[in-house]
């Protein structure tokens, strides 16, 4: 695996000789991925996938409560955040560029809140179905001196019924001929489906833009012709039903997944220890991180993704992409919650040119 640095303008990639793709490549220069940020603007992107509010209950702790070996919380506030896909969503809307969502919502409180959130960013709510037989998925965590004590989910995992499939697809071939990009968000809460994942890859194949997936697990067999996935490490190896935690496994995990599916592009994200991009005919690189302070991983593979997504609308090659996708996530995972970030602040990230 060969190490992307960024000390001079332009920087030197490096593998080693004795594996795949062994030549060396050259990493755009700060200058270069600044201009990929200007034209953020002008990208358009469509994110589908599960709709998720995120409720976070803010409190302290002076106390173990008598009933059980637990704390006692003392609430002194409570805010909502869009979350999952519609998180995707914020952050390309905070990086400046258009963005519209489409995804399921329940008829409750949950869906009116989201609706509310949704409203704060002026965004259309054309993509938003509401399902009468589903909760909105609304995850809510209990945070006490900047750390979370627990977490509660409110949820149906079961998939969508097809004439709600179809609402979705509508929705998707009526916004096509406007879009960068498409985007895929997938929580398994029941939106994603194999039959609407197959036609989703249709039609981004057949406009002719990137489609880029935040996978899960156990639906990876759906991704097939996607231009590029996002696994975390554990998901990789697990996909790819390769053991370990090193470096090897998670090459193994980056080869086998790109040739079963078929991608352009698989971007593992590996915590502490960067992200490692595998692209055709072995290529592979590694992306050091970028964060300075780790308070909050939350929302991070949203901010990844979205990045991504904005960074290919604008012509930016994959690995140019992921270098200020590493960049953006160094940046949120410094913030407590759910957070998105600013393009003066993924510009600033960059360093001197």
């Amino acid at each position: 695996m060969g190490s992307i640095r960024q000390s001079n303008p332009i920087g030197k990639v490096t593998r080693p000789a004795s594996g795949p793709g062994s030549q060396v490549g050259t990493v755009a220069s700060p200058k270069v991925l600044r201009q990929y940020i200007a034209r953020f603007p002008q990208a358009s992107v469509l994110v589908i996938g599960d709709l998720i509010l995120d409720h976070y209950i803010w409190g302290r702790v002076s106390r173990i409560s008598p009933e059980a070996p637990v704390p006692v919380v003392h609430v002194d506030s409570e805010s909502f955040k869009l979350g999952g896909a519609a998180n995707v969503f914020n952050n390309i809307l905070a990086l400046g560029g258009k963005a519209d969502l489409c995804g399921v919502i329940g008829s409750d409180e949950s869906g009116r809140m989201l609706l509310k959130e949704l409203g704060t960013t002026r965004a259309a709510r054309g993509g938003v179905v509401i399902d009468q037989d589903r909760p909105t998925t609304r995850k809510s965590r209990v945070i006490a001196h900047n750390q979370q004590i627990v977490r509660y989910d409110v949820e149906r995992r079961a998939e969508l019924k097809p004439a709600m499939q179809r609402r979705i697809l509508r929705y998707v071939e009526s916004r096509l001929r406007e879009l960068s990009c498409l985007v895929v968000s997938d929580y398994a809460k029941g939106v994603v489906s194999a039959t609407l994942m197959s036609e989703i890859t249709r039609l981004a194949t057949t406009r002719g833009i990137p489609l880029v997936v935040d996978p899960k697990v156990e639906h990876f067999s759906y991704y097939k012709g996607a231009t590029i996935i996002t696994p975390n490490h554990l998901e990789a190896t697990q996909a790819a039903g390769v053991h370990g935690d090193d470096d090897q496994a998670n090459n193994e995990a980056g080869a086998i997944i790109r040739q079963r599916l078929g991608c352009q592009a698989v971007l593992i994200t590996r915590g502490e220890k960067g992200m490692s991009l595998y692209e055709g005919e072995g290529a592979s690189w590694h992306i050091p991180t970028q964060a300075r302070q780790v308070f909050d991983v939350t929302g991070a593979g949203d901010t990844v993704i979205g990045t991504l997504a904005l960074a290919l609308s604008t012509g930016a090659s994959v690995k140019d992409a992921a270098i200020l996708a590493n960049h953006a996530a160094g940046i949120v995972v410094g913030m407590v919650g759910t957070a998105t970030l600013s393009s003066q602040q993924l510009s600033e990230a960059l360093g001197n040119d």
